[in-house]
């Protein structure tokens, strides 16, 4: 089965955000940084998620907000970067994809934890949905930092153990299964834990730092 529809010539992105409430976010970083220190380098990785994906020149930037768009740094996020603000929906992440994804495809989706991933990643993974019907970039705890789909499969987001390092691999069986055309990019690593800061602090990726 193969995608029978081009994109179109521009992408159409859509970012994955919670608000940066400290003690809600990046919790494996709270006894490094403090709450608000991992709310703010949460913030600051929206910020250059973002960034990235609009430096695709995208036909369509949607940030998917959680709770929801009133957050005042969600907002301001929005208005800085031309975004169609929506609210994510959903009991768990894959819930909360698959809504994402329905009645709104082709479509590339990211989340904010992955500083690694570059535009040209984006903008590859949209070019590749003329021939695949999904891509995906693994990232190296298990998970992906990037899904994009020719059409809605909600199918291949239920049955997972979201957070744990079998997410990729359950991923393929789904896929596998539909017998779907999919393709992988590069691995990429993403910014949960005390050793992916300092990775993150040693980098030249323009994030800055939450102190």
């Amino acid at each position: 089965m193969t995608s029978s529809a081009p994109p179109a010539e521009a992408p159409r992105i859509a970012v994955f955000a919670k608000a940066p409430t400290p003690g809600s976010v990046k919790t494996r970083l709270v006894p490094l940084l403090g709450a608000e220190g991992a709310a703010r380098l949460h913030a600051n990785l929206v910020t250059h998620a973002l960034a990235t994906a609009a430096a695709t020149r995208p036909a369509t930037l949607q940030l998917w907000c959680s709770p929801d768009a009133s957050d005042p740094f969600l907002s301001a996020c929005a208005a800085r970067f031309a975004c169609d603000t929506r609210t994510q929906q959903g009991v768990d992440l894959g819930e909360r994809m698959a809504h994402a994804f329905e009645g709104n495809t082709p479509l590339v989706l990211i989340g904010s934890d992955c500083p690694p991933l570059r535009a040209s990643h984006i903008s590859h993974a949209w070019d590749a949905l003329e021939f695949h019907d999904a891509v995906v970039a693994p990232a190296e705890d298990g998970g992906y930092a990037l899904i994009a789909l020719a059409r809605p499969c909600p199918f291949l987001f239920s049955d997972i153990a979201w957070g744990e390092a079998s997410v990729m691999q359950r991923t393929r069986e789904h896929l596998a299964r539909a017998k779907l055309s999919w393709l992988e990019l590069a691995t990429l690593w993403d910014v949960d834990r005390p050793e992916d800061y300092q990775r993150l602090r040693e980098s030249a990726i323009p994030v800055e730092a939450a102190t």
